[in-house]
């Protein structure tokens, strides 16, 4: 069922994405945020739920503020979800109502099964930058159990390896109960796109 246009490393626009990733590695957080924010608003034709996932993933790792690397890391899950529920190849019966499939690790098609534990990882990363030991405990149970099924290959040992670092570092941290909940900002705009890995 999976067809290369579905992967974000075969879209145009994920050529763009490590351009803007190679900005960051390179110091110049401020351009590379720039650029994805503009590949948010418009990732071009035939950019799906991977894609856009991925977009936001990189947007929340260039973000200054902890709040809003917590914000897009919370919507690259959102689009993860997504891809749960929406992937189908052209031609393929049309799919069942989301409402009524579950979603995340298990539920999704290979291209995002393995983005899971990473988006988890930011999370527990995200809570804990934000002093909340206790939400970033929540998140890097989930991490572990989404690397749970990962192969034993490169990524799945690095992943692994990446949970266990986690786990030493939030060990370390004072449990706090979570600050007063605030209410959430809109979600940025999807941009103009439809139908469907995350470095």
């Amino acid at each position: 069922m999976s067809q290369p246009q579905h992967t974000p490393r075969h879209h145009p626009v994920m050529q763009r994405v490590g351009q803007a990733v190679m900005l960051h590695r390179a110091g110049d957080r401020e351009e590379a945020r720039n650029r994805l924010a503009a590949l948010w608003e418009d990732p071009g034709p035939g950019a799906g739920p991977l894609q856009r996932c991925t977009i936001a993933h990189y947007l929340a790792s260039a973000q200054d503020d902890p709040r809003d690397a917590l914000r897009w890391d919370l919507v690259a899950l959102a689009e993860a979800d997504a891809a749960s529920g929406d992937e189908a190849a052209p031609g393929d019966p049309p799919p069942v109502d989301r409402a009524a499939r579950p979603l995340g690790p298990t539920a999704a098609p290979d291209g995002a099964r393995g983005l899971y534990p990473l988006l988890y990882l930011r999370l527990a990363a995200d809570h804990l930058a934000l002093d909340c030991a206790t939400a970033a405990r929540h998140e890097l149970a989930r991490a572990r159990r989404a690397a749970a099924g990962l192969e034993d290959d490169d990524h799945g040992r690095r992943t692994r390896a990446a949970v266990a670092a986690l786990a030493a570092r939030i060990a370390a941290a004072p449990l706090r109960p979570p600050a007063a909940a605030e209410p959430p900002d809109d979600p940025p705009p999807r941009g103009r796109t439809d139908g469907p890995e995350l470095a």
